[in-house]
């Protein structure tokens, strides 16, 4: 399920005021925090948390140096997002990340109440947005973020893919 498609649009309000090029900003360095997940062997993904237009969490996946399965890059970014604003919910902001979240992120993203979720590229193996159990669809999920797909899809994929070759 791709709720939204990213069109650039304005379509009213402080956030939906973005234009393609803020959009695209925001794609790219939560792209170029995948490519340090990459330098460093760890799977390419990358998330920064927006809010009222600032970067106040980033991440990068990080399972294998920090021995913790739960090290991915959007629960590293929900992390320093919630320490930056000393709350446990992230009303208002909006989560960038270069892949489809898995389902225990797509479970952070609910209970952290993240408002806009944008994704680069889908995960038809792991995904729990568009593919999988399609988390925030299911009645029980209480909050269910705006979902956008979309912006830096190619450059996020060829990276996954590349590194998903080197290893094979």
């Amino acid at each position: 399920m791709r709720e939204n498609r990213w069109q650039g649009n304005s379509v009213g309000g402080s956030w939906r005021d973005m234009t393609l090029d803020n959009a695209r900003n925001f794609a790219a360095q939560a792209l170029e925090l995948a490519r340090q997940a990459s330098a460093l062997g760890e799977v390419p993904v990358g998330a920064i948390v927006v809010h009222q237009g600032r970067v106040i969490g980033q991440g990068h996946n990080q399972p294998r140096a920090l021995n913790d399965p739960t090290a991915h890059a959007e629960i590293m970014a929900i992390r320093a997002a919630c320490a930056a604003l000393g709350t446990d919910r992230l009303a208002g902001c909006d989560l960038w990340v270069t892949l489809e979240p898995c389902a225990m992120c797509a479970g952070a993203i609910a209970h952290a109440r993240i408002a806009r979720l944008h994704y680069a590229a889908s995960d038809p193996k792991g995904g729990a947005v568009e593919h999988g159990p399609r988390l925030f669809q299911q009645p029980t999920v209480l909050h269910k973020p705006e979902v956008y797909a979309g912006v830096g899809e190619a450059d996020a994929a060829a990276l996954l893919k590349a590194f998903f070759v080197e290893r094979r």
